[in-house]
């Protein structure tokens, strides 16, 4: 048996994580193991399990690597960056915290219980996001939901902000059954790389309601890409400035596109909600 294996549960307006510190020892978990912990009825339960690994990158604080419920390596997640700076910050009592993930390096900035994460600049092009085919405009591609001449979601725009998203537009958030077409639109021809699906309500200039399905997690309380990705689209269809609240179901965050470098900024509360040791049982181990 191997030593004990300790965990952090944090979580960013309900989007939840079981935190693994690989700093000081090598963490190796396998697809099933990642699983079994993730499963909210026999295991810990949470959206993404989140290791965080040395780095030898001169200037950065910590790697953050993120896998899905499913198991799945993912490249970003909003919400987990800031549950990592603050505990980072809190460790070293700096404000100012670097994290590397898969998609880049994230300079997050801790202020108490909110934390302000600039996620880099959002990519546009067809390749980019990725699509499996070219579309000269991202701001809203041909795909759709329901009959031709009376679609239920349509048009959505696309766009890559450390992972794939689409949002679809739409006048009554309520109205819509994500848990129904979210399994679908994931896992569409049209993604590759399987998307993050955003329903999005604009309520003003400053504020949009939303719902997310998020790429190998399901429904989701919270997705920091996927409020930065609707925000920055918004903004990108002038249906919106480039200062909007989110409104998520388990929270606001906050998001500016900012105009000088066209980086993304968003701020957001996080949460430490307990520790313990992942049990024997769960990493396929004799617990004796």
């Amino acid at each position: 048996m191997t030593a004990p294996l300790p965990y952090l549960k944090m979580n960013g307006l309900g989007n939840d994580f079981v935190v693994l510190d690989a700093r000081a020892r090598e963490i190796a978990l396998s697809r099933q193991q990642i699983v079994a912990i993730s499963d909210r009825k026999t295991g810990i339960g949470c959206d993404q399990l989140i290791v965080m690994e040395p780095d030898a990158i001169e200037g950065v604080d910590v790697f953050m690597r993120i896998y899905n419920a499913e198991g799945g390596e993912v490249d970003a997640c909003g919400n987990a960056t800031r549950c990592i700076a603050a505990l980072l910050a809190d460790e070293t009592g700096r404000n100012l915290v670097t994290i590397r993930t898969n998609a880049g390096m994230l300079i997050t900035r801790i202020n108490g219980d909110l934390v302000t994460a600039d996620m880099g600049a959002p990519h546009f092009e067809w390749d980019q996001i990725p699509l499996a085919e070219p579309f000269a405009d991202t701001n809203g591609i041909e795909l759709q939901i329901g009959p031709i001449d009376k679609p239920l979601l349509h048009t959505p725009s696309v766009v890559n902000v450390g992972n794939p998203h689409a949002i679809f537009w739409v006048d009554d958030l309520d109205a819509h059954d994500l848990a129904k077409f979210g399994p679908l639109l994931e896992n569409h021809p049209i993604f590759p790389e399987r998307a993050n699906i955003t329903l999005a309500q604009v309520l003003a200039d400053d504020r949009i309601r939303v719902k997310v399905w998020e790429r190998g997690a399901g429904l989701t309380l919270a997705c920091g890409t996927a409020a930065c990705a609707t925000a920055v689209a918004a903004a990108r269809k002038r249906l919106t400035g480039r200062q909007v609240t989110v409104e998520l179901p388990g929270g606001p965050l906050d998001i500016e596109w900012r105009v000088s470098d066209d980086h993304i900024l968003m701020t957001g509360p996080w949460t430490l909600d307990g520790q313990g040791i992942i049990p024997p049982a769960l990493l396929g181990e004799d617990a004796a």
